[in-house]
Order: C-alpha cells, then structure tokens, then sequence
C-alpha cells in the first residue's frame, strides 16, 4: 500500500476497526473535468496533468484500504466540454458509448450532477451522456417545463448496509445568461438555495436517510448571500440551509474547503477539488449509531493531489482504443498557417489572434461589425500546417455564432463597457493599463490577476476607432467611421456578429454595456449558425487554397500609442511569467 497517498486521518481507520456502532466512509469528488479523461492532453500532445486515468489509480487504493462499500465517488458536472476528447463523442462519433459515460461507469461512480458546459453541448449530448450512465445523476433545480417536475431525478438514495444516504443534486441557474434557448429547450432554472431547502425537507421526511450530501454545480460564493438565482451559491446553501451533513460543489475551478456555521449553530464541511482532475476533494465521515438511526458525528476534509500520480494502467490499456480514435481526427490537418500567432498580443491591442476569429466572423455572417475577444488566455500557434487540436487553441468554446440588429449608439456603449472592465484610466505613461487586481503575489496564475476574464476583452472589427488611455468610460472610446468608408451613425441600426455567449448577455456588454433589457435580446437576432463557430471556422480554413495569412487588423489602436507600448513591456511579463 502506498501509504502516502492517504491523508492522516486515513492512516488511523484502517477498514477492520470499523464496527456497526460506528462507520467510516470516506467520500471522493471530482469536478469540472472537461474532458480530461484519458489524462492525455490532446492540443500539446502530451501527458495532461490530473485526469480521470490518474484518479482511477487513487480510486482503486482507496477501496483497497476502506473496502468498497466504504467509498462513495461523485462527480459534480463539466465533463462534457473542454478537450477534443469530449468534443468528438459529442459531435462526432455519436454511435459509440460516450466516453465520458463509459469512463464513469468504469470507475463506478455513485452519483453525478450536471455543469453550465454540459448544457452547452445540447440536448442530444447530455440526454445521451445520461441514458448511458450506469450510476443516478441528480439535479433537483432544473425543472421540465411540460411537466413542472425536475428534468433529471432531484436526488438518489444510495445504501451502505444499514445506511441510507441521500445526495440532492443542484446546477447554477444562470444557464439561460450563458447559453441560446435551444440549448435548454423546455428547461427552467430554479433558484439554488430556496430549492435546496424544499428538496431537503422533502428527503427528511420521504425517505429518512443518516447521511445528507449535496452534489452542486456553483462557486463557493458567500455565506452571507441573501440573494436569489445567485451564480455561486454553495456557502449561502450551507449557511442558509441547515440540515446538509456535507457539500460537494465545482463550477468556480478553485479548490477549497470551508467550515461554515449554518443557521441553527450547526458545522457543515464544504469542498471543491478545482479542474480537470487535477485534485480530488475528500471527506472522511465518521457515523454512530444511535438509539433508533445513524447519525454524523465527525467529517474530516481533505484536497489530495492527483496530478503526481501515475495513470492507472488497467483503464489506460481499457480506454487505448477511443483514445486512439481521439488522436487519429485530432491530426487531421485543416489549413497551412504561415505565420505564428498568439493570444498574448491582444491583450495590449490588435492581434492577429483575435483578428483571424474576426474575420471569419465577418466572412460566415456578412454582418458590418464583429465583436470578438481572446477565449484562450495564453494560446500559441506556429506557423505550418494547422491541425483539427489547433482549432482548440484558437477557439475554446462550443460558441454558435449569432448575427444582431444594434444601433450605433449601442454599439458604443458595449465598446465603453468592454474597455471598462480591460483597461484604467491613465494619467502618465507609468501608470498601470491593464485592470488588474491588487495584492499580486495573491495570485499564482496570470489570469487571476485580470479583474475581468480575458474572455471578455472584446474588440470590434469592421469600424474606424481608438481608445483612449487617459480617459474614463463613456469617453475612451472614439468612433471614426466603418471600415468600409462609411459614415458610422449612432442612430443607424448595422448588423453585429457575436457569439452566443454574448448574445444572449454573457459578460453583462449587451446588457450593461449596450443598456439592452435581457428579454428584448432575443428580438435582436438576425440568425444564427447550425453548428459551433470552431467546426465553421474550420471549414472555412480548409476551404483556403493558399496558405492562410493571419495579419493584425489596422482599424483600431489604444492611444496614446507611446504609453501602451511602454504598459505592454511592464505588464506583459506580469500576466505570462
């Protein structure tokens, strides 16, 4: 046994102490793994840190040591998106038993949710990911609109010997913020926290479990939240709504534990193993048996690290095949690039990056205008031939493209808007430019040091502009006419290609930025595409009989020039170490 893979507590209650007077179980949590199946990372061609394969290897220790039916294992959502391997058994092998279903029933996980990723995918995707799923997968909040009762069942009740153990499933509402309307069809997003106290009383008294878990898909958000159909909802749920032994929740990708006091006085632990697999979260239950039923006296939480782990060589052998198949589309070639680009330059103003995703906008919609922003952080692609996992890199999300009916007026605001939330007011070439947050050696990464996702930065192509660095919203940005020539109006409606997360009021530049009311959005479109904007894309691109030429559009620059060239040289080596 390697002992060191199992933290103190573990170590202290080996599986022949265990009586019926009291019982250990020890709970596991993946999240958010986004298509890391195979621990396999098929855009660099290379070992993926964390992974299912590697928490196979800790999987299986584990119910060595405790037994298995001491060991229960969740997941919390997201595994439908993110690395091709998800992507081609949503969309393109679609015969096959999905292999995110496949590599769960593997490893014979008890429960699942679902993730805002995994409804982006669509109806055929995730009915099918669930029909193939050999274990429950609950989510109490998203109800059917044709019938008022939940879409999936609202928990399930698992046994261990005598115990009942009930786990209550929970999705962030927010979807429809996210994602177009047929994505969800006849789907409704009930509020966490009111949900979660109805669901519970319901379990109490149908089903009189010894153990509560909550398994919800939301941030961690704050205990103190009194809000409604909040994003991050876990804290205000465990403070709020006193009765739940344990919370498991993903969605943020920050791996956490929480102590939270509920209302009524009572400790409830709260955790989240972060992405990709790259940690599992653990909770060790202690459980004694009273008078008349069991009850929790003890949880002792735990974050182990997967990443240092080898993968487990009986699933890498018993998954080689579709991972094979993976590879094989992935090498696929679409185009020749004959320059290299990177994302790192749109973040200081045209890039070729985002202008490449730019014009193939403008070209698949026809529209006068495309907004567009970097959707990878740090992406990079070399010149040569452009293969089907590069498509990955320069387009990260399952985005459909949307054409929208804007006026001029509009336009500026969500240009205001999309600067205000990328860019300070300036008062000297010295002074920072990006927004970033304070404190920064609280933050590992580069990303976490932007105030606004990077995501959100987004450019125009199609008009005349610049911004100007010394000035406040409402003023930096300075339009000067289309691209084309003519005359930019405030009051003129133009056409605007945009992705479907913006068009239906992610990032708040429609809403907030442009002042439209979310339930007017949808009057706005003009049309939309059949498929994801990256499988458009990348026709388009094959299309090409020459090599492709990516070229920083000229149309837009941040002004004055001197200063953000002088921000560009300090804060480049901030964000990217």
């Amino acid at each position: 046994m390697k002992r060191f893979l199992l933290p103190l507590c573990a170590l202290l209650l080996p599986a022949a102490t265990l009586t019926a007077q009291e019982i250990t179980l020890r709970v596991i949590e993946t999240s958010d793994i986004h298509g890391n199946y195979l621990s396999h990372d098929y855009l660099t061609e290379s070992e993926a840190r964390g992974g299912l394969a590697r928490v196979a290897a800790y999987v299986k220790e584990q119910r060595e040591f405790f037994g298995d039916d001491r060991v229960l294992l969740f997941d919390c959502g997201d595994i439908l998106q993110g690395q091709p391997s998800a992507y081609f058994y949503n969309y393109e092998d679609t015969v096959s038993t999905h292999l995110a279903a496949d590599a769960l029933n593997y490893l014979r996980y008890d429960a699942a949710t679902v993730g805002n990723h995994d409804i982006e995918t669509g109806h055929a995707v995730y009915d099918r990911w669930v029909r193939q799923c050999q274990h429950p997968v609950v989510c109490a909040n998203v109800l059917d609109t044709r019938t008022g009762k939940p879409y999936w069942p609202p928990y399930a009740i698992l046994k261990r010997g005598n115990l009942r153990i009930a786990v209550i499933g929970m999705l962030t509402p927010t979807v429809p913020k996210w994602l177009p309307e047929e994505l969800w069809a006849h789907l409704q997003f009930a509020d966490i926290a009111s949900t979660a106290r109805a669901v519970l009383e319901e379990v109490k008294e149908k089903e009189q479990p010894d153990v509560i878990i909550g398994l919800m898909h939301t941030g961690a958000g704050s205990a103190e939240d009194k809000g409604t159909s909040v994003e991050h909802a876990a804290l205000q749920v465990a403070h709020n709504v006193p009765g739940f032994d344990l919370i498991l929740y993903g969605h943020d990708h920050r791996a956490a534990m929480h102590n939270i006091t509920t209302t009524n006085g009572r400790k409830v632990s709260v955790i989240n193993p972060g992405a990709n697999g790259e940690k599992v979260a653990v909770a060790d239950m202690t459980i004694n048996k009273g008078r008349n039923r069991y009850f929790v006296t003890g949880v002792n939480c735990s974050l182990i690290d997967i990443a240092r782990l080898k993968p487990e060589k009986d699933f890498t052998e018993r998954f080689a095949p579709q991972h094979d198949a993976v590879t094989d589309w992935c090498d696929r070639a679409v185009c020749l690039l004959d320059t290299t680009i990177s994302s790192r330059d749109a973040f200081f103003g045209p890039s070729a990056y985002v202008d490449l995703i730019h014009r193939m906008q403008l070209d698949i919609t026809g529209a006068d205008i495309s907004f567009a922003a970097p959707l990878s952080f740090d992406a990079r692609l070399t010149f040569g031939t452009l293969r089907v996992r590069d498509m990955f890199q320069l387009y990260r999300y399952e985005n459909r493209l949307y054409t929208l009916r804007l006026t001029g007026r509009e336009i500026r605001g969500y240009l205001e808007a999309s600067y205000d939330g990328w860019v300070n007011t300036m008062h000297s070439a010295s002074d920072p430019m990006l927004y970033l947050r304070d404190n920064p050696g609280s933050y590992k990464e580069g990303w976490q040091r932007l105030v606004t996702p990077s995501y959100n930065f987004d450019s125009a192509a199609g008009l005349r502009y610049t911004v100007d660095l010394r000035k406040s919203r409402g003023q930096r940005v300075s339009i000067e006419g289309l691209a084309d020539g003519r005359t930019f109006d405030d009051d003129a409606t133009y056409t605007v290609a945009v992705n479907s997360y913006r068009a239906n009021g992610g990032g708040d530049l429609l809403t907030e930025g442009a002042g439209i009311p979310t339930a007017q959005l949808q009057s706005r479109i003009v049309k939309t595409t059949e498929r994801d904007l990256r499988h458009d894309m990348a026709e388009r691109l094959a299309a090409s009989t020459a090599p492709v030429h990516p070229t920083p559009l000229t149309t837009w620059r941040f002004v004055p020039e001197d200063w953000a060239k002088a921000a560009r040289a300090r804060e480049e080596g901030i964000l990217f170490k």
